[in-house]
């Protein structure tokens, strides 16, 4: 509190009563020596004296220095405090995830495995999956999306990709993931719309890609690749090295598949987490997000990253990647739509009209390559989509089955 009355002197002067610096002046007062002395009076309690308490400047000064040198110890203290509490509550969140995470995964009953496909060397088919946002909730009149649409998506992508592969006698299908599997929370309405938190949401999406890799490893000898997307990132900035790339939910969830599958005679795909060239059929087919590296200019951004890879002595035939939720297969690139399809934000935000889709493609040894985008907007003749069990459905904190069930909030018996 500023002083506001001074003395003679030059000193601060405060009330000896209630500490108040607001004192005005109020006449002498005459003592039994003959001394007439200032009196003052408390605006904050009318205390009247003669006698104020007197601070001089330097005390003053002394005295501010050191309140802030305790109010600083103590706001580190309660700092260091609140961190040691932050990182402790993040650390036993981490570790019971990992461990319910585990024991979920290891009650997973998975179809013995036969024996591999006779295998076609002629040519591989590509089942890619690319921005299904899983988590993410709509519902506009001409599109709904949750986990129970997802998962219908997902049947319907399999059965008709099985169709397409079975026309030109496929035996080898990569499964490609190319990021953004999980939905972002970093904008206010998309934190709004989604189910849950994103941990738990890698509950239900390592169990809906598991129920399609088992289908799919009922007629196929399968790989699967994943590269990481952005706004599967767990930090608010996205990085290119390995250390920052990788601290994304799309690498987590391909872990955790690899984990799932490890005596299932499934081939993983290692390598750079941001962008991985594979051979399929004798073709180089590069696979990336798309972010940062395709611009608006798709075209023309392609040539530039085949260039890239030429001046390294690496030929690339064809790049496939996601990203702007706008599907295009074309002759030598391809662009996967979102398993979500129109929302909100790409109407009103970005003023775009979208629809669900996947991509499928077969490489054949030739250099032929056929391409197709699969609608899935619509699944109300699906019946028997994949389902997210009861035991992962725990960890949606917005599920609508929570939404719907009464809360007590309080109780009283008369």
């Amino acid at each position: 509190m500023p002083f506001n009355a001074i003395d003679d002197e030059g000193n601060f002067l405060s009330c000896p009563e209630c500490g108040s610096s607001h004192l005005n002046r109020q006449g002498y007062k005459t003592l039994r020596s003959g001394e007439a002395k200032q009196r003052w009076k408390c605006v904050v309690c009318a205390y009247k004296t003669v006698s104020p308490v007197r601070n001089s400047k330097d005390t003053i000064v002394e005295n501010v220095r050191l309140s802030k040198q305790k109010q600083g110890y103590q706001d580190r203290s309660r700092i260091e405090r609140k961190s040691f509490r932050e990182y402790a509550r993040l650390e036993n969140a981490v570790t019971e995830l990992n461990t319910k995470l585990i024991r979920v995964l290891e009650k997973q009953q998975l179809t013995p495995l036969k024996k591999d496909k006779k295998e076609n060397p002629k040519c591989v088919g590509v089942l890619q999956l690319s921005d299904n946002h899983l988590n993410e909730r709509v519902d506009l009149p001409h599109n709904t999306f949750n986990y129970t649409v997802a998962g219908k998506r997902l049947k319907m992508l399999v059965e008709r990709a099985k169709t397409f592969f079975s026309t030109y006698k496929v035996s080898n299908v990569l499964i490609a993931f190319t990021g953004d599997l999980l939905n972002s929370d970093r904008r206010l309405d998309e934190y709004l719309t989604n189910a849950g938190n994103r941990s738990g949401a890698l509950f239900s999406a390592v169990d809906l890609y598991q129920q399609l890799i088992v289908d799919m490893q009922k007629d196929f000898n399968l790989s699967v690749l994943s590269v990481s997307g952005n706004e599967s990132r767990v930090k608010e900035e996205y990085g290119w090295v390995d250390v920052v790339a990788t601290d994304n939910y799309d690498h987590t969830i391909a872990n955790m598949l690899r984990y799932l599958f490890r005596e299932r005679r499934i081939r993983f795909i290692d390598g750079d987490p941001m962008e991985k060239i594979v051979d399929l059929a004798g073709q180089k087919v590069l696979f990336l997000h798309g972010h940062g590296r395709i611009k608006a200019n798709h075209e023309t951004s392609v040539n530039q990253i085949k260039g890239v890879y030429s001046s390294r002595g690496v030929n690339i035939d064809y790049v496939v990647s996601g990203h702007v939720h706008s599907a295009r297969v074309g002759d030598t690139f391809a662009r996967s739509a979102s398993l979500v399809g129109a929302n909100d934000y790409s109407e009103k935000a970005l003023n775009l009209e979208g629809r669900a889709s996947q991509n499928c493609f077969v490489f054949h040894e030739n250099g032929n390559r056929d391409g197709i985008k699969i609608d899935l907007n619509n699944v109300g003749d699906v019946t028997n989509g994949y389902e997210v069990p009861e035991e992962t459905k725990q960890y949606h904190s917005k599920s609508y089955e929570k939404l719907r069930e009464p809360t007590t909030i309080l109780k009283i018996q008369v």
